[in-house]
């Protein structure tokens, strides 16, 4: 961190810690204060996470809990709920996924450096299903959940939450699978009444692009005195942003052919695109309950949504190109090679039936051929487009007999993912191609049934000991279905060898040609990677937890389960918190916990392209299980294992301040991810023709238990509640300080690039303050967003030199930035509320890519060979920029 962030975060902590002097206060309990002002009354303000009692409020619970209120979620400019989230947490992070095949309809979240798949989402405190995307994108964008099969949070309309808790500390022994790094526990909303919300915005650039519109209404009835329903949905409609320039590429293209210039992708804009994608969907919502009977309350909550999104890819040229730039010393030159499907034609005459100089399967070089400029005489740029369904249920019965409290609760759900393309070809199939290709349906389907018990068992200590217990039962299912046959086959012009005639009737050979299989850009799931994979789980849990004098709380639980595919796991967790004062208190705990591997990890195959040195390359990821995967090293999957310790404090003066401060330490032992790439030869395609699909040049990848890691870190939290002329002015401060660094490794499987995104990908340092004023029907909002330093050294791995002057591979350190938020309401005729606001107000951007030394490419363009100008993974911010949006609200 620079001195000058370091004396503004500062500076920060001091404003908050100023202001605790006696002043008149509002009066609200504490656990309110840790919400937003916002939030509905009532909503928030008992702790339900990371604790099975039922009086725990944030500063007097023994975990770190936040709780975010609605509006903290609603009156983000967003649609996404994962980009709400990452604006209000900060060591939650999530990139934003410019081009990167599956992973942009899907985002993997981190929070606090570890895998989605280490944190555990719930609804209403039950278990929400993964996604049916297992993160194998080997890139910036994934980096930190390489290889995760997480929830895809982006389905839960943020209308339809009451509040966020986040528990910030391990929590397996209680939760089950998953919970290393956390727990996100979204509480439905339950009040009568009505509110619909109508936003607009726009970025400041590129003409005021990435338009943006939402439309979203809530309403809730109570059933008599004894029940509730209530209901959401939501519509949005995002258009596409631009961040990059033309490829330099196409610019010698349209120089040379002007015209063919309106034949070019995407044509007037940049052939590929840099940014945002367009996407549009729908999501609802519904929670209800009834009292069935005075010991036993029936109830119901689920969530449906569908998104489309449709990406651009990187453009393919159609012919050589060159650049050269004067820069006032020399000329610099550079340049690249075509597209494969342009460097040769297809030849189309077979050899003669019965030639014994011309074999059968074999073709004949002449003029009979077929040439793809034909089809793209400028190119193409495959367009992406993926379509993601979220059914989530869950049912259950819960009530109290003689205070032996208890829940019963079933939850059935599926996530699938529809992928497809079209502008794009199968180049093996020649003039016979498809240019539109289905890849096949990826979904993941999940059955909990949970049992759930708590009884106060007096003793003569404080208070009851609370007893807890509990069992739950677990099915997953991943599937992948089959593509289209040219979507993943070879084609009859796969591979070509050509005879020439030297006399008549009379061949000889003289070369041989290839194309490659599948679609250009991805490969849809062949009949060999399809099929269905599931898992079995079931186990128990028992816990204790008390004050065992009046300062002194505590809590332990244990938990056993088994599965089906790799056996048995033990965990536990031990907490307290001691009130050394009514206003000061410090708390530890200390657990351990585990992430089981996935059937989705254990059986995901597919087959991706990338650009390396402007070539392109086919990486296959395979099955631990197979043989591609095997021919390479690859072992069976275990288990993740953790280990968490926290200590912190909380200090709660009374005057409307409060402060906590948390410490933590998790290690996590065989991490589970993806491994670095295998080159693959023409002598290992020889030895294992499985290896075929990727072929010669081509790469393979597989899941391992390849690393060891430790992450470490602070949480500070602090917030102020007081009045400033005559209105409610409320101040909030977050922080967080996370490193995570590989503690062991197996160098055959884990690269260096990776080693260094685990530890840097994410600022290390990462701070909101913000402040709300409540002035009659006026409404003031502002947030300073501080990001750390940053690095990429997956996408940009040469920070200086070259590589053959021995240049340091260490990623590009992109600087640290502030971001701030402002956004103005005024409420109307009593019910109407009119938002103006905008987020990055300054319109900051993250540093500009780095090239190498001599780079003409970049000497004359200012970007990569790819157009990109900015980090392709958004870095923690996005490169959209500034974006103005205005909201109106009518709430009954």
């Amino acid at each position: 961190m620079s001195r000058r962030s370091t004396y503004l975060l500062g500076a920060a902590i001091s404003v908050v810690a100023s202001v605790t002097v006696p002043q008149t206060v509002l009066a609200q309990d504490s656990a309110d204060q840790a919400a937003s002002s916002a939030a509905p009354a009532g909503e928030g303000a008992i702790v339900v996470l990371g604790t099975r009692r039922a009086d725990r409020t944030v500063t007097d619970s023994a975990s770190p809990v936040d709780v975010i209120g609605a509006q903290d979620l609603v009156g983000q400019p967003s649609a996404d709920m994962v980009d709400a989230v990452k604006n209000v947490v900060p060591s939650f992070f999530v990139g934003q996924n410019t081009i990167s095949d599956a992973s942009t309809f899907v985002r993997s979240a981190s929070l606090r450096g570890l895998p989605g798949d280490q944190v555990l989402v719930m609804i209403n405190g039950k278990r929400f299903n993964r996604s049916s995307l297992v993160q194998v994108y080997a890139g910036g964008d994934t980096a930190l959940s390489f290889g995760s099969q997480g929830p895809d949070i982006s389905s839960i309309p943020s209308l339809a939450i009451a509040n966020l808790q986040v528990l910030r500390e391990g929590a397996t022994a209680q939760y089950g699978s998953d919970a290393i790094a956390g727990v996100l526990n979204f509480q439905l909303r339950s009040k009568p009444g009505f509110e619909m919300q109508a936003r607009y915005g726009q970025y400041f650039d590129n003409g005021g692009d990435g338009q943006s519109y939402q439309i979203a209404g809530n309403y809730g009835v109570d059933l008599g005195s004894r029940g509730f329903i209530n209901l959401t949905g939501e519509y949005n409609d995002n258009k596409q942003t631009s961040r990059g320039v033309q490829v330099p590429s196409a610019v010698y293209f349209d120089d040379k052919n002007p015209t063919l210039t309106d034949r070019l992708p995407n044509y007037p804009d940049p052939v590929q695109n840099w940014g945002s994608s367009p996407s549009h969907g729908y999501k609802l919502m519904l929670n209800a309950a009834y009292d069935a009977a005075d010991w036993a309350q029936l109830y119901v909550f689920g969530n449906y949504a569908n998104s489309k999104g449709d990406q651009s890819f990187q453009y393919r040229p159609v012919s050589d190109w060159e650049m050269e730039r004067d820069n006032g010393t020399d000329i610099a030159t550079g340049g690249g090679s075509a597209n494969s499907v342009f460097r040769h034609p297809i030849y189309l005459t077979p050899c003669p039936d019965g030639n014994a100089t011309c074999p059968e399967g074999g073709f004949v070089k002449d003029g009979n051929v077929y040439n793809f400029s034909t089809l793209y005489p400028a190119g193409f740029t495959p367009r992406f487009v993926g379509e993601t369904t979220e059914i989530y249920g869950t049912v259950g019965a819960k009530g109290e007999i003689d205070q032996l409290t208890w829940d019963l609760s079933g939850t059935w759900a599926r996530h699938k993912l529809d992928l497809s393309m079209y502008s794009s070809l199968a180049p093996s199939y020649g003039p016979s191609s498809q240019t539109e290709f289905e890849f096949g349906q990826l979904s993941q389907t999940e059955t909990n049934a949970n049992l759930d018990l708590t009884y106060p068992l007096e003793v003569g200590l404080a208070s009851p000991l609370t007893l807890s217990a509990g069992a739950e039962y677990r099915n997953e299912t991943y599937e992948a279905t089959e593509g289209d046959p040219q979507s993943y086959g070879v084609g009859p012009y796969g591979v070509q060898a050509l005879y020439v005639e030297t006399a008549p009737g009379v061949f000889a050979y003289d070369s041989a040609v290839t194309m490659f299989s599948g679609a250009s850009g991805y490969a849809g799931t062949s009949p060999q990677a399809a099929g269905k994979y599931s898992q079995n789980s079931y186990g128990g849990y028992v816990g204790i937890e008390g004050d065992l004098t009046e300062n002194l709380s505590f809590g332990a639980a244990g938990r056993y389960e088994h599965y089906d595919t790799f056996g048995d796991a033990t965990v536990g967790k031990v907490n307290a918190i001691y009130h050394l004062s009514p206003e000061f208190a410090i708390r530890a705990s200390y657990g351990t916990g585990f992430h089981a591997p996935s059937p989705g990890q254990n059986n995901v195959q597919v087959l991706t392209t990338a650009f390396i040195g402007g070539n392109q390359v086919q990486t296959g990821t395979y099955p631990v299980t197979s043989a591609a995967a095997q021919y390479f090293g690859a072992k069976s999957l275990s288990p993740e294992k953790a280990t968490n310790f926290g200590i912190g404090f909380v200090i709660e003066p009374g005057n409307g301040f409060t402060l906590t401060a948390d410490a933590y330490s998790i290690k996590v032992k065989n991490r589970i991810g993806l491994s670095q790439s295998f080159d693959v030869t023409a002598d290992d395609v020889a030895a294992e023709p499985i290896l075929a699909a990727v072929g010669a040049g081509g790469a393979v990848q597989y899941f391992t238990n390849g690393f060891d890691t430790k992450t470490v870190g602070v949480d500070v939290v602090a917030s102020y509640r007081t009045y400033l002329a005559g209105g409610a002015l409320n101040f909030t401060l977050a922080y967080n300080y996370n490193r995570s660094r590989v503690t062991d490794y197996d160098p055959n499987v884990v690269g260096k690039t990776q080693l260094i995104d685990i530890q840097y990908l994410a600022p290390n340092h990462r701070a909101n303050l913000s402040a709300n004023w409540q002035l009659g029907d006026f409404t003031f909002n502002v947030r300073e967003s501080y990001y750390g330093e940053w690095r990429n050294s997956n996408d940009y791995p040469i920070r200086e030199g070259n590589l053959a002057d021995g240049a340091i591979i260490d990623g590009q350190h992109f600087g640290e930035k502030f971001l701030t938020d402002l956004d103005v309401s005024y409420r109307f005729m009593d019910r109407y509320t009119l938002t103006v606001g905008a987020n990055n107000v300054f319109n900051t951007y993250p540093d500009k890519i780095m090239a190498t030394v001599n780079n003409p490419i970049y000497t004359a363009t200012g970007s990569l060979a790819n157009g990109s100008v900015y980090p392709r993974s958004g870095g923690p911010f996005g490169i959209n920029g500034g974006m103005w949006y205005v909201r109106l609200g009518v709430k009954y």
